[in-house]
């Protein structure tokens, strides 16, 4: 599975918000999403996942556009937002069905794989509860839960860690270490560098709407010339640099 955006611009009026951004993300690997508040990591992720339409460049799932086949784009994909998006009137029962639902998903091993979430979770005696009874990081595991469910071959995971306790934020990470095994792709926007220098095999760091630098760790160290360079590090450096004017 391969994920490439190509020359993307776009954004969410007249005026572009990205300016030629491209990357790609392959099967079995995890590509952390890096910038600054602002930096157009969200318009990206909301370009891909269908809610903006480019101006202009490709954004294609296995050679598939959602032009193309929007039934056979949105199925490989699965998503986490930053801010869990619940019905009020749904049990956890019901967003799990509506789920299978949408993904058309065997019930019999959908549940089998979601009960050993729940579980892995801590959620499996909740299932008749209501988002209004969910805290918000109850909310953000209910999200977890119903994304990693459906066995999609493209995660897009945008900020995931806020509002989650150490442990679930350990279980999520286990998780998308599970599906990259499988050969699943990930694609993850965080402000936790920390995390993403250990878990990411890639880089793609965004500013003011454009690529300013991408590839491994060792590569983006290269850019510094210091191989002792944390992710912090030189995210900090390019972001100085960039505000301060000059071309990275």
């Amino acid at each position: 599975m391969t994920l490439k955006v190509e020359h993307i611009v776009g954004g969410y009026s007249q005026i572009p918000v990205l300016n030629d951004v491209s990357f790609e993300v392959n099967n079995g690997e995890l590509v952390g999403l890096i910038g600054l508040n602002g930096a157009g990591k969200s318009t990206t992720i909301n370009h891909i996942i269908g809610l903006l339409t480019p101006f202009t460049g490709t954004i294609k799932i296995d050679g598939v556009s959602l032009q193309q086949d929007s039934e056979q784009y949105k199925s490989k994909i699965a998503y986490i937002p930053e801010t869990p998006v619940l019905y009020d009137e749904l049990t956890l029962r019901e967003h799990i069905e509506l789920t299978i639902t949408a993904y058309r998903l065997e019930q019999k091993s959908a549940w089998q794989r979601v009960n050993e979430l729940l579980e892995l979770f801590r959620l499996d005696n909740k299932l008749d509860w209501f988002p209004a009874n969910f805290s918000k990081g109850m909310k953000q595991k209910v999200m977890i839960c119903c994304a990693f469910m459906t066995q999609a071959e493209l995660f897009i995971i945008d900020e995931p860690f806020y509002g989650l306790d150490p442990l679930a934020v350990r279980d999520l990470l286990t998780q998308i270490e599970a599906v990259k095994a499988r050969g699943a792709a990930v694609l993850m926007s965080t402000h936790v560098l920390d995390t993403a220098q250990k878990y990411c095999d890639r880089f793609v760091l965004l500013a003011n709407g454009q690529v300013k630098a991408k590839g491994t760790l060792d590569e983006l160290r290269q850019l510094g010339g210091n191989q002792n360079e944390s992710l912090d590090d030189i995210y900090l450096a390019l972001a100085k640099e960039d505000l301060n004017g000059k071309t990275v």
